[in-house]
């Protein structure tokens, strides 16, 4: 696991903490919403939208592998070079509570590592021009 400045999490379900320093969202497969604790820079933000990418698609991908998913957690770090602020890498790692079989569960995981689309195109090195 990398150690990094810019950790964030996003929670939701039985696994979004009852008191917590962070910021609440609705969420469409969620009654609660989900919680996102992140400080507010660039880096933690950039970190964020992939554990919120992962979070979503995960509710989004359980419902047709017939997982059932009662609670999410989704923790994102990774640093960056500080004379260039190029990343360093980004690391996630996800947490789930579901009566489904480990086996059902780590194909849900499989499945939204391929799909999320936010690490795919970070993965793909996506251009990102002012206008």
């Amino acid at each position: 696991m990398m150690s990094s400045d810019f950790e964030v999490t996003a929670s939701a379900g039985s696994l979004r903490p009852a008191s917590h320093v962070g910021v609440e969202f609705p969420h469409r497969w969620t009654d609660d919403g989900v919680v996102v604790e992140a400080a507010f820079t660039g880096a933690h933000l950039l970190h964020l939208s992939i554990a919120c990418c992962v979070l979503n698609d995960i509710y989004r991908e359980a419902e047709p592998l017939s997982v059932v998913v009662a609670g999410v957690r989704v923790s994102a770090r990774g640093d960056f070079d500080r004379e260039t602020w190029r990343s360093t890498g980004v690391e996630y790692e996800v947490e789930i509570i579901s009566d489904s079989n480990a086996g059902d569960v780590a194909e849900l995981l499989r499945v939204v590592d391929d799909v999320a689309e936010i690490p795919r195109a970070l993965r793909a090195e996506a251009t990102v021009s002012r206008v």
